[in-house]
């Protein structure tokens, strides 16, 4: 006899570390396990062997493995499947289970390295995934919008649900001593990508002595070799510093002692990095591009193009207010507005309208 309603949460992405899909899953995860009612609720995570310890204990697993992109061996109670990641290969399209499917962007379709065809394909398999879905979630009205505008919803139910800030309080900011910069410094991080649009950054260096830390895996190495140009072409390639991934402590270190964290991103369906450097009050420059705005709302400032003079006149006026206005409480109070617990408890009301 059934005694508990099950949930499978697909985590599978988290075998790609320091990326924002992994501490998504990784998140919401922990805050389910929190919140989920264990009287009459349970969650399974599918997620592979080596990833398991990550979580801590008191979870429960399905382990993942490749021969699933082509057959889901799910049982018959399991109540929902969340599928996280809309570009999932693993889709429960061969079982009769109530499914969530979260699109975090639709990022692929403004790709212009990438062809048409593969674009194509890129739609013809979500539009697939959507219409054997029972809930859409997107991360921000911004990418809901932009999925209404590309797929036909066919009157299913969809909510936006905010992602959480990752940082926790329980870690302490670290670096090693060799790494510590020894002037002021301008902080990033993200995968080095075009979208990104981390290539108008080393202009802000002119005229100064500060440097600019950009840490992140490199994805596309012509696209790094694009910002080290532009830094060679303002002679600053040697306060441009790229730290390749990192860990979390040391990402808290950097965001704790930035001057400014600038995030020029073309192509966000959310931005965390931007919730977790307004956790430590630090003014965020972004761009005015996709969800940036609604994420940052007023608490950031904004670049409104990327031509170098305005981009360094906008940062002047934005560090002149933020070092004469004293606003660290309210932007605190911003990152705070993006709670896993708030997000988790929301996924729970979405997953017992499918029990």
């Amino acid at each position: 006899m059934k005694t508990a309603s099950q949930v499978v949460l697909d985590c599978e992405r988290m075998k790609y570390p320091n990326t924002g899909l992994y501490h998504y899953c990784l998140q919401l995860a922990q805050a389910l396990q929190r919140n989920i009612n264990k009287d009459n609720e349970r969650l399974k995570l599918y997620v592979r062997r080596q990833t398991e310890a990550d979580f801590g204990k008191g979870f429960s697993f399905i382990p993942q493995h490749s021969l699933h992109k082509f057959f889901m061996p799910l049982k018959k109670e399991y109540d929902v499947w969340h599928a996280t990641y809309q570009g999932t290969n693993y889709f429960p399209f061969q079982k009769k289970i109530p499914t969530v499917l979260t699109i975090h962007d639709l990022n692929f379709l403004y790709d212009e390295h990438k062809a048409s065809e593969k674009k194509e394909k890129y739609l013809k398999q979500l539009a697939k995934k959507i219409k054997h879905s029972d809930h859409i979630v997107t991360i921000s009205n911004f990418v809901l919008d932009d999925v209404k505008q590309h797929f036909d919803l066919e009157k299913k139910t969809c909510s936006v649900i905010y992602n959480g800030c990752n940082i926790s309080d329980d870690i302490i900011p670290a670096i090693a001593e060799s790494k510590k910069p020894a002037v002021s410094f301008f902080y990033t991080i993200g995968t080095i990508v075009d979208k990104k649009n981390f290539h108008v950054l080393p202009p802000l260096l002119a005229n100064n002595d500060k440097l600019l830390i950009i840490s992140g895996v490199t994805n596309s190495q012509p696209y790094k070799e694009k910002i080290i140009n532009e830094a060679i072409k303002y002679n600053v390639e040697n306060r441009v510093i790229f730290t390749g991934p990192i860990t979390e402590t040391e990402k808290y270190w950097y965001l704790k002692n930035c001057e400014a964290f600038l995030f020029p991103s073309i192509a966000e369906g959310f931005g965390l990095p931007v919730i977790e450097a307004m956790h430590f009050g630090k003014p965020v420059i972004l761009s005015t591009h996709t969800s940036l705005p609604e994420i940052g709302g007023n608490e950031a400032y904004y670049f409104t193009d990327f031509e170098p003079e305005n981009m360094r006149q906008t940062l002047k006026t934005s560090m002149d207010h933020y070092n004469t206005t004293n606003p660290e409480g309210k932007i605190r109070a911003r990152a705070d507005f993006f709670n896993w617990d708030v997000a988790s408890n929301q996924y729970l009301q979405v997953y017992r309208s499918l029990f």
